[in-house]
């Protein structure tokens, strides 16, 4: 995805994890932060706990929702996904794109990945690898901040 494209719709999930949420229910009201994730990727796991400091951090701020993308037939498992997501303390939605539709639509190709949007559901930062959150939440603040300020 180029930035300022909007956010894909999230249609086409195998099977969602914790609560189903829509394109609309993410846009408009603050930004929104989606992350893909595979349980087989060591890279994910070792970024989940911070990933998940973020997600408290911004809880009322930012929407957050991770998209389960396979990485070999291992991954194909809901079961595996759903002990994963519970290990890991995964507790936002989880939409398992068992089929790759949003990992195509997001032509994404990285786990772990992270798309910001601003509540418009323009895309504003992408970052792919499991370090520089720090740069993620310099990002995640300025959008912030401009939703902030237009609201006020």
């Amino acid at each position: 995805m180029k930035l300022r494209q909007q956010m894909p719709e999230l249609t086409g999930a195998k099977a969602w994890i914790n609560r189903e949420v829509t394109k609309e229910q993410l846009v408009g009201g603050k930004p929104a932060l989606i992350h893909f994730w595979s349980a087989s990727c060591r890279m994910c796991k070792e970024a989940m706990p911070e990933m998940n400091e973020f997600r408290d951090k911004y809880k009322d701020q930012l929407n957050v929702v991770a998209v389960h993308m396979p990485r070999s037939e291992d991954d194909l498992d809901l079961e595996k996904i759903k002990e994963t997501a519970a290990e890991h303390d995964i507790s936002q939605p989880i939409y398992v794109d068992s089929d790759h539709t949003l990992t195509e639509a997001f032509e994404n190709e990285y786990v772990p990945a992270y798309y910001l949007f601003d509540k418009t559901g323009q895309l504003r930062h992408f970052q792919a690898g499991g370090s520089g959150m720090k740069m993620l939440e310099k990002r995640v603040s300025r959008v912030l901040l401009e939703t902030e300020q237009a609201s006020e």
